[in-house]
């Protein structure tokens, strides 16, 4: 499994063309982990714990960011062999039963340090989520999830901070474009009170975390939930009134109701409406009956709800 480098003469892919697998990712951690395993990871990877000089040894150097990735992905058996090729990935992880990893980078990470610990925070997340036994289809959906699981779980800011852009080039590390690397950054950072803002050493990568934070809390405030602002409040009232207006007629889901907003209704003696919840994204079932307070089954989100 290899993490991909973009830039040079290639443009960056930049907004937000992966949404829908990133949030079928973060709900598929907190399946396979469980709410009290997630927050556990409360703490990110330090800026400190992975810099890397120039003048530092080259190999032991590696070594030593390596086992704090391992650390952090609660990998305390797992031993991380790094070595450097000429190849077309930025790296690789040979996955097995372990616990040796082969980890590969690429030949110019000798000269561009600072982003090592980028490259080795995508892979350690591949072994990671290897002895979970967590993957989806295809390779691109497994790139996809390997990159949120590192951001969600505290590994992957390094990850956006490698993006940088100047008038002749740029850099991009990973399957996620900035944008949505900047997305699963601040869902963290809501969840555990954090600002990856501070870290970063690149000015586009803290553009990109500003709007993607900006699309995070748009999902706090769409209706059904009691933040959505006045125009969404109006269109979810007239969507529940026309979805449900035979629901005496019986049980089924509503057709077109809330059509490219998230949320959907039943229709029955007890009309529900379902949508995600704002932090893990699994579907939240509610009976239609106005001001409601909640909580996730899965991540444990008190929301505020006006069905």
């Amino acid at each position: 499994m290899g993490v991909r480098h973009g830039g040079g003469a290639d443009p960056v892919e930049r907004g937000f063309p992966h949404l829908e697998t990133v949030r079928a990712a973060v709900t598929a951690l907190y399946r396979r982990l469980s709410y009290d395993t997630v927050r556990t990871f409360d703490t990110s990877v330090s800026p400190g714990d992975v810099a890397f000089a120039d003048g530092d040894d080259l190999y032991p150097g590696v070594q030593r960011v390596a086992r704090v990735m391992a650390r952090h992905l609660r990998l305390p058996d797992a031993r991380m062999i790094v070595s450097f090729r000429d190849m077309e990935y930025a790296a690789n992880v040979e996955l097995a039963a372990g616990p040796e990893f082969f980890v590969e980078l690429n030949s110019r990470f000798k000269r561009h340090r600072r982003d090592i610990g980028a490259a080795l925070a995508h892979e350690v997340t591949h072994v990671y989520l290897h002895r979970l036994g967590l993957s989806f289809p295809g390779t691109r959906d497994n790139e996809i999830l390997t990159d949120t699981a590192a951001a969600y779980l505290g590994a992957g800011w390094l990850l956006l901070d490698a993006f940088r852009q100047d008038a002749v080039s740029s850099q991009k590390l990973g399957y996620l474009t900035p944008e949505e690397y900047g997305y699963v950054l601040a869902k963290r950072a809501a969840l555990f009170g954090e600002d990856p803002g501070v870290w970063f050493t690149s000015p586009q990568a803290y553009e990109a975390y500003r709007t993607g934070r900006t699309r995070a809390e748009r999902d706090a405030a769409r209706p059904p939930l009691a933040a959505g602002g006045w125009a969404g409040r109006r269109r979810y009232a007239l969507d529940r009134r026309l979805a449900l207006a035979g629901s005496g007629t019986g049980a089924g889901a509503a057709s077109g109701a809330g059509a490219g907003q998230g949320y959907a209704f039943e229709a029955g003696p007890v009309p529900h409406v379902s949508f995600p919840c704002p932090t893990c994204h699994q579907r939240v079932r509610l009976p239609v009956r106005g001001r409601v307070r909640a909580r996730c089954g899965l991540c444990r989100t008190v929301l505020d709800v006006d069905t």
